[in-house]
């Protein structure tokens, strides 16, 4: 049986075969070898949502043959179905465009959803791809919602506390929620990374704009490592690792990351993470005293669950008291503040935390 280190490490692996022939043949070995532990591979492929990348780079390196037959089909039926979602997905981003670009505003596409329209799968079945992400002028951000609306589109406000976009838009008629962003990054890191700068460099494509590739480098990055904490974590994240594995074959990644100050060691650990896993000759980074701190903690992944349990524990408790700080001179904020503290379901749920009151028994 694979250790999750060790399915993480072979799957890692996997992802590159088409473009590194070190790695291919060291994966044909290992399944010639038939001591593949395929229920752990599932699982970890599936919590990173690689699952689809990793069948079809198996299938185009004509490796499926290596593989269980029932596997085989189980990863053909979901990565289908994946491409269809995505597709779907690519066809609601078309009508977001355009009435936006009819409204003259120019949205500028991100994450998945821009990669996938950019081109930058061998097959669109690849990406796992959750919200249609899209960034716009600070001047355009409180009307687009609004135009989006009139066609349908609703959003939540009660549940939002993401202050880098507008609450999740969603339409019944849409597969996808849409999230307009106004910052890419939380405060901290805003005045390095945000519309005025990516705008000066964006890249279009079918009446589409992207990121620059290496602003997609970056933010592919800046993703896990700022959005989702993972610099505190030490961890990897393999959907995030193989777009910036994939888009490191059209830039150099260090060279992509040099122009940052306050992000360039978060996210150049990122690289020298990714490297490590994927077992990769493609992702350049500067090796320093921080990234090999960071590889040390990394290689405790295995024992590293309740490290990350409090750690986990300390962000949020950091974060909350930020909103409360932050309450006082922002107007956004307190409003946001208030709207929960006063909610009789937050209420409840707190006190059922504090251990005041019993939740009620499922029926």
């Amino acid at each position: 049986m694979m250790t999750f280190k060790e399915a993480l490490f072979f799957i890692g692996k996997c992802l590159t075969i088409n473009h590194e022939k070190h790695n291919y043949i060291i994966v044909e070995k290992v399944l010639k070898e038939a001591t593949v532990d395929w229920d752990s591979i599932v699982k970890v492929s599936t919590a990173h949502y690689v699952f689809p990348a990793l069948y079809c780079n198996l299938k185009k390196a004509n490796f499926l043959n290596y593989v269980p037959n029932d596997l085989v089909e189980y990863m053909e039926h979901i990565t289908q179905l994946n491409r269809e979602r995505n597709q779907q997905i690519i066809a609601q981003a078309k009508e977001i465009n355009k009435l936006l670009l009819d409204h003259n505003i120019t949205p500028i596409f991100l994450k998945g959803t821009g990669n996938l329209l950019e081109g930058l799968y061998n097959d669109i079945g690849e990406r796992m791809v959750g919200d249609i992400d899209f960034l716009v002028d600070l001047e355009d951000y409180d009307k687009t919602p609004e135009i989006l609306k009139t066609v349908g589109y609703s959003s939540r406000p009660e549940n939002y506390l993401d202050f880098k976009h507008y609450p999740r838009l969603t339409n019944e008629s849409g597969i996808a929620a849409l999230e307009v962003h106004k910052r890419l990054l939380i405060n901290k890191y805003d005045n390095e990374f945000n519309y005025c700068i990516v705008s000066k460099t964006i890249l279009t494509k079918n009446s589409f704009n992207f990121l620059s590739y290496k602003d997609q480098l970056s933010l592919s990055i800046i993703a896990k490592q700022i959005n989702d904490d993972g610099q505190f974590y030490n961890n990897i994240a393999l959907r995030n690792s193989y777009d910036v594995f994939l888009l490191s074959q059209k830039v150099n990644s260090l060279e992509s990351i040099t122009k940052f100050h306050k992000l360039f060691n978060p996210l150049n650990n990122f690289l020298a993470i990714t490297t490590y896993t994927l077992n990769s000759n493609s992702i350049h980074f500067d090796s320093n005293n921080l990234t090999k701190n960071a590889l040390t903690k990394f290689e405790k992944i295995t024992v590293r669950e309740l490290k990350q349990q409090r750690i986990t524990r300390k962000l949020f408790i950091t974060k909350r008291l930020t909103i409360i700080y932050k309450s006082f001179f922002s107007k956004e904020y307190k409003n946001w503040l208030l709207k929960k503290i006063t909610s009789k379901k937050w209420q409840q749920q707190k006190l059922i935390q504090l251990g005041l009151k019993k939740p009620k028994p499922n029926l």
